[in-house]
């Protein structure tokens, strides 16, 4: 993590992890998996991995074939830095721009510097906008605190985020002084902390039920490591 001429050397976490159920698709009859081929719709035949490249196809219906050396000369930010460009006021960086969060770690002799940058943003109310390359691809982002650890946030590019056009922001709407009362007395009623853990996906809940359900009763088949059922009559 570079500004200035300071360098503070940091390991980068994932800072959340997605709890959503995967599922195959598979034969309802008998278990088997469903695997996808890849063919070309020009030749018919199956196509390698390793002869598969990249098409954009324009508004006109041309199409433009790019290989994966062609990628290499492509400009890219310097790998395992992260550029701060600026320090900005908290308040104008919109949470719409946000995309994925990294937890930073000081990694050896790095507290330090480390701690005085979290202080002197805490103190000044800034956040660090940031620039990063991920995965080959050049990215946006900021620096904030989140329970004392400097957080990375990835940002959408400002192109990325829609404008809003709804034909209701253009219409006059007279509120009465009653009705906007008895809104803010709702919101006053419901007014609480907020506590995240209070919260549940009742949904995955619900499913990772079914399927403990399903194995409890038997409703299995066994599998091989490459997914395939592994022999035997299906108990489907």
């Amino acid at each position: 993590m570079s500004f200035g001429l300071v360098n503070v050397p940091v390991k980068m976490y994932t800072a959340t992890e997605n709890h959503s159920i995967s599922f195959h698709q598979v034969h309802a009859a008998d278990g088997g998996r469903i695997k996808m081929k890849r063919f070309c719709t020009e030749c018919g035949k199956e196509v390698a991995y390793a002869d598969m490249a990249k098409g954009y196809e324009t508004e006109d219906g041309r199409r433009v074939i790019l290989r994966t050396a062609e990628f290499k000369d492509l400009p890219r930010a310097p790998k395992k830095e992260i550029e701060v460009l600026e320090f900005v006021p908290d308040d104008q960086v919109d949470p719409i721009l946000f995309d994925k969060s990294y937890y930073l770690e000081p990694d050896g002799r790095a507290l330090k510097p480390y701690v005085l940058l979290r202080s002197a943003l805490q103190s000044t109310e800034r956040t660090a906008i940031v620039r990063i390359a991920i995965r080959e691809r050049t990215q946006l982002g900021c620096l904030r605190i989140h329970d004392d650890v400097l957080v990375l946030q990835t940002m959408l590019w400002p192109d990325e985020v829609r404008v809003p056009d709804f034909e209701f922001l253009a219409q006059d709407m007279d509120l009465r002084p009653q009705e906007l009362q008895m809104a803010q007395s709702l919101i006053a009623n419901l007014s609480a902390d907020f506590e995240p853990d209070q919260y549940t996906d009742d949904y995955r809940e619900a499913i990772l039920a079914l399927i403990e359900e399903k194995l409890s009763g038997g409703e299995s088949v066994p599998v091989t490591a490459d997914g395939d059922v592994a022999g035997g009559p299906s108990q489907v």
